[in-house]
């Protein structure tokens, strides 16, 4: 027996396991979380003896004698004051890693009550995050010192919230404690887990399965394969994804599944999936888009003609006559490669039946819709027999777009009838879920000779793996914003993705942009060296203004404020003379002519305001954004209104958390429906009155399509645009970052804020360290080598906000365009110039080689 004492009890286990499975499986003490169990995330930080340790390493044998603290041990003030700091930095987004990060903090400062900002990041070095850009979390964990030191009193939450506020995010208390509760910290009564196998190739054909042996290990309760799957093709643009590979079928990437099985103990799943036995007959596998191009190549979907998924094509003007009229051109060819969202919580999903005939399905997604509609094919039920509904969602990016894991604990549970939990392990996430588009890309850029741009061509190849994920819609962003947020005379720009049997890419933070931005603000900084201009005034020069004709066609609207952004980064751009610049632009909403609607329904029960969306927060604050326009718009204050999760019973389909949409789209039918309540406010003088009553707003974009043969369509309802400033330290480290942008309202600034800097700081790593590797069709990255930025690695950031004095006359949302995508996209591109000025080396690719980073 092992005696283990956690929080001032003992405790005993039978078994020597991990102190994280003890504390989560047997304790149920879940504030300590599963990111990695590599020791690499810090998420499962506790305190042993007060020294900061990863629960997963140690073993309960280590722990005799020894005192265990976790975030539930923590003292019910002291955490107080850790809620109300991390609360009033805007260090909270999606708050999977901050239990961990308190208590390195508090290990920091029950040691050192004045620590510097420089022995805060020190501290919290082995704890990642990546929503925020770890600034406001060593914000906070400042504040904490200097209360500590002071005494000084939390201050009461403010009552009503304000447009261009800064007040507390309402989840940030639970994310802080660690009572919020993930998909993963679900535990319910009889539930099995589930686990599967995947291809052992890239691309085979699978002649036989034989499942016998593992059906007959004693703790093994189901083996489903594909003929247990009614639909096995899904997918949310195009359903070309195989749920499961039979017999006689041919394996697209490794991540493919060929049978999933379920045990009452996670434990055995292993041994129980390798007992299933697969003959195949290996094929060579298609691993570039240089094959995949070719006439000849293999198919890697047999009922397809070639390996085309998609043709995009952009063209305004004569850009052979532009061209020729040019006093100088650039062209050059550039490359990025594979990025990994890294979000901290693993893909998992916990099925369970629902009243006689139903199923209810509890998961992280970006759209509890689209879940609903994938796993009701898959099982063949009609819509109103599945009902999904979002925990806490510890991270996305896009990551959480597609269906993973979801399908596979919904099948399972509708077979055995029991509550199933489905979760990919961290290096299951790593291999299998789809990644940021590798693009390959020549571009041509000209002006004339006064630094006046003419013309822009562009041909984009992507590869976008072994299925059509997002791929499509990527590329087509990637060729709209090629040109960048500049004037032209002509444009012509040609998109094309290509299936590989390399992992899916889909949709990613900056969803194409980042690409193509990279290399249209390059052959900008070449361009400007040969008409004699320095980067900023080549961009100034050229910059869209209110009336301008973007290079998609659609006039630039009154509120675009992009010369602000260079401004208010001009005195900085020349005070350091080797700092890199770069701007870019990003759509609001999906556009191009396509359904775009935000539903929002407002029901005043026991005397709240009930404020339901589908809407997913993956950490950027949208519940908040939601309550602070119903709040602006009526009056109430936050304690009056309750967000609710998103609920396919419960909530209206706003559609799925992308494409920069939710803050400007739902947001306007919050602000609709919040219109409808003001007036019954008015009319009815309290809301006890209105009980029972709902109140629902809908907004749907109007636009057009690329095709739709206008001069001037409107292709997105909005834009936002950036601009962004490296600053690098004597030994080409990125010491300081400045981000200037034009989001439009900002509807809680130190959430907008906090947006800017994570995202900023995860196109850093894009740009300087981050490498996902894969090879001849097999994953070779693990977490630790990913080259994700740590604490200790992350600059100070300084965020500008530029808002136009027409924002709050936009028809939407109070004025709000949204910047969640934006602020990951022209970092890229500042820090290639940034060192291009530094030592005069052009790089092409990425990530940038040849720096203290990456060399």
């Amino acid at each position: 027996m092992f005696k283990v004492n956690i929080n001032a009890k003992e405790y005993a286990s039978a078994a020597d396991k991990s102190l994280l499975r003890f504390l989560r499986d047997d304790l149920h003490l879940t504030a300590a979380k599963d990111g990695c169990s590599e020791g690499v995330c810090g998420a499962c930080t506790v305190l042993v003896n007060g020294i900061k340790k990863r629960a997963c390493l140690l073993k309960l044998s280590q722990l005799a004698g020894k005192a265990v603290l976790t975030a539930e041990g923590i003292p019910a003030a002291e955490m107080r004051l850790y809620e109300y700091c991390f609360g009033q930095a805007g260090a909270v987004q999606c708050g999977f890693c901050i239990p961990g990060m308190v208590l390195s903090a508090k290990a920091l400062l029950d040691a050192n009550d004045s620590p510097t900002r420089e022995q805060v990041k020190k501290a919290i070095k082995g704890n990642l995050c990546r929503c925020t850009g770890y600034q406001k979390i060593e914000d906070a964990i400042l504040l904490a010192a200097e209360m500590r030191r002071s005494g000084t009193a939390i201050p009461q939450n403010r009552g009503n919230l304000h447009v261009m506020s800064e007040a507390i995010r309402f989840d940030a208390a639970p994310k802080v404690n660690g009572s919020g509760l993930y998909c993963d910290d679900l535990a319910i009564p009889g539930m099995v887990y589930a686990g599967a196998l995947f291809s052992r190739y890239p691309r085979a054909r699978v002649e036989k399965i034989d499942t016998s042996k593992a059906e007959r290990h004693p703790a093994c309760l189901r083996v489903l394969t594909r003929a247990d799957v009614h639909c096995n093709k899904i997918g949310h643009i195009l359903s070309d994804q195989d749920v499961m590979i039979g017999e006689g079928e041919i394996t697209k990437y490794v991540g493919n599944i060929l049978a999933v099985a379920a045990a009452e103990n996670p434990e055995d799943l292993e041994e129980i999936l390798s007992l299933i036995e697969v003959e195949y007959t290996e094929m060579p596998p298609v691993v570039s888009v240089a094959e995949a191009r070719q006439p000849d190549a293999a198919r890697v979907h047999p009922d397809m003609e070639s390996n085309l998924l998609s043709l995009t094509r952009v063209k305004r003007g004569n850009i052979g006559e532009a061209l020729r009229r040019s006093q100088y051109v650039v062209t050059q060819k550039y490359k990025t490669s594979w990025q990994e969202h890294g979000f901290l919580e693993t893909e998992c999903c916990v099925a369970l039946p629902e009243g006689d005939d139903g199923l209810l399905i509890l998961t992280g997604s970006q759209s509890v819709y689209d879940i609903q509609r994938e796993c009701a094919q898959v099982l063949g039920l009609p819509l109103e027999k599945v009902h999904c509904r979002a925990p806490l969602i510890g991270g996305g990016f896009g990551g959480k777009e597609d269906s993973t894991v979801q399908p596979y604990a919904a099948l399972m549970a509708w077979h055995l009838k029991r509550p199933v939990k489905f979760r990919f392990t961290r290096q299951q996430s790593l291999d299998y879920h789809p990644k940021r588009h590798p693009m390959e890309m020549e571009f041509t850029l000209a002006c004339d000779a006064e630094g006046i741009f003419t013309a822009m061509r562009g041909v984009i190849a992507a590869d976008t793996g072994a299925y059509a994920s997002m791929g499509k819609a990527v590329v087509h962003r990637a060729c709209v914003h090629a040109a960048g947020p500049y004037r032209y005379e002509a444009v012509d720009v040609e998109g094309r993705a290509y299936y590989t049997n390399n992992v899916p890419a889909g949709a990613f933070r900056g969803f194409g942009v980042a690409q193509s931005c990279f290399a249209i603000e390059l052959n900008i900084d070449l361009l400007a060296e040969k008409a004699g201009l320095d980067p900023w005034e080549m961009r100034y020069r050229n910059a869209i203004r209110p009336g301008d004709v973007l290079p998609n066609g659609q006039i630039a609207g009154t509120d675009t404020n992009l010369q602000a952004c260079l401004e208010a980064l001009k005195p900085l751009y020349y005070a350091n003379p080797k700092a890199g610049l770069a701007c870019g632009f990003k759509n609001s909403g999906i556009g191009l002519g396509r359904p775009d609607i935000g539903r929002v329904l407002l029901s005043i029960e026991g005397g709240k305001v009930h404020v339901r969306t589908s809407a997913a927060c993956m950490g950027q604050g949208l519940g908040q954004v939601m309550l602070t326009i119903v709040s602006e718009v009526t009056g109430l204050s936050a304690g009056q209104m309750v967000f609710e999760e998103a609920d396919t019973v419960r909530t209206p389909d706003s559609g799925s958390s992308s494409a920069s949409r939710q803050t400007l789209i739902t947001g306007e039918a919050a602000c609709r429906a919040a219109v409808q309540l003001g007036r019954a406010l008015q009319r009815e003088g309290a809301l006890e009155a209105l009980e029972g009553r709902t109140f629902y707003g809908e907004y749907s974009t109007e636009t057009d399509g690329l095709d739709s043969g206008k001069e001037h369509p409107v292709s997105h309802v909005a834009y936002s645009y950036g601009a962004q400033l490296v600053i690098l330290d004597v030994q080409g480290y990125v010491k300081k970052i400045v981000s200037a942008f034009d989001m439009g309202t900002p509807i809680n600034v130190k959430a907008a804020e906090g947006q800017i800097e994570g995202g900023a700081l995860m196109g850093l790593g894009f740009a300087v360290s981050e490498r996902y590797v894969y090879a001849d069709g097999y994953p070779q990255s693990k977490l630790a080598d990913l080259g994700i930025l740590r604490a200790d690695k992350a600059p100070e950031q300084e965020v500008i906000l530029c808002v136009s004095p027409e924002s709050e006359r936009l028809p939407y949302a109070l004025g709000a365009k949204g910047c969640g995508e934006l602020c990951a996209i022209p970092i890229a591109p500042a820090c290639a110039n940034a060192y291009y000025r530094r030592d005069g080396v052009f790089r092409q690719t990425l990530p940038l080689e040849g720096t203290p980073y990456c060399r």
